[in-house]
């Protein structure tokens, strides 16, 4: 499944050769990796994040430079439901600066670093059911190709490695608009960084797709099927998620 996914990457890179755009992509993270995006100076954006296990959680980020982002993000499970809430066990700080800004010929290239993990918080284990990416290279590419769409990828190295599982780990996406307000997106995380030892993942990686809905490129709301290859020992289901997000400037 891996080589398939990346040889499909590989072909729409190919195809899309001849067709490249000096837009820049916008989007600061794929659904749960990141870009090579960075908001712009005195932009922030706010967002919640609602996932499985009733949990919610927020977050904030400032355009501090046309380079640099900053952001912050926090919350916990059984948020929504009965019971009392597990709450993470500290504030995610994502920082981000664009080295490489995107030309005709070259893609937009940043580096980072993010501690938030995605789902919820495996004492345990002292991690994320999806890992934090930690530090971080990605590369985005747009495109003009019937609208807009843009290639991600990158590396990554989490600092969440209590399960015994220390690699390196990489990670590509895809974005296509439909029109001015719908898009399509879809990542890949081939979390070989969580396949052995006493790993969450199953050794298939992490698949994510999702639909975005824009209202004045301001307001975002995405609906998200996450985990679509099942890549989890303890759980052989995917899941649904939504995020809503605005963007404002100062």
């Amino acid at each position: 499944m891996k080589s398939i996914i990346v040889i499909i990457t590989l072909l729409f890179t190919f195809h899309f050769l001849s067709a490249q755009d000096n837009g820049n992509t916008q989007s600061i993270h794929i659904i749960d990796c990141p870009t090579a995006a960075s908001l712009n100076r005195g932009s922030f954006l706010t967002g919640l994040y609602a996932y499985n296990q009733g949990g919610i959680m927020g977050m904030l980020a400032v355009g501090v430079t046309d380079r640099m982002m900053f952001g912050i993000s926090y919350g916990g499970t059984n948020l929504i439901g009965t019971g009392s809430v597990d709450w993470n066990p500290q504030v995610g700080v994502n920082i981000r600066y664009r080295i490489i800004h995107e030309h005709y010929t070259i893609p937009a290239v940043s580096i980072g670093y993010d501690n938030q993990g995605k789902g919820a918080y495996v004492d345990s284990l002292k991690r994320y059911q999806e890992k934090s990416k930690g530090l971080y290279v990605a590369a985005s590419k747009s495109f003009r190709f019937l609208g807009t769409s843009a290639l991600h990828g990158g590396v990554n190295y989490s600092f969440e490695r209590a399960d015994g599982d220390k690699d390196i780990n990489a990670f590509l996406g895809i974005e296509k608009s439909l029109n001015e307000e719908l898009g399509l997106f879809a990542e890949y995380d081939l979390a070989v960084n969580d396949n052995t030892g006493k790993s969450i993942g199953s050794g298939k990686g992490y698949l994510h797709a999702g639909l975005k809905w824009s209202f004045q490129g301001r307001l975002h709301l995405d609906f998200i099927w996450k985990n679509i290859l099942k890549n989890d020992r303890g759980n052989s289901h995917s899941g649904r998620v939504i995020r809503i997000s605005y963007i404002e400037y100062f």
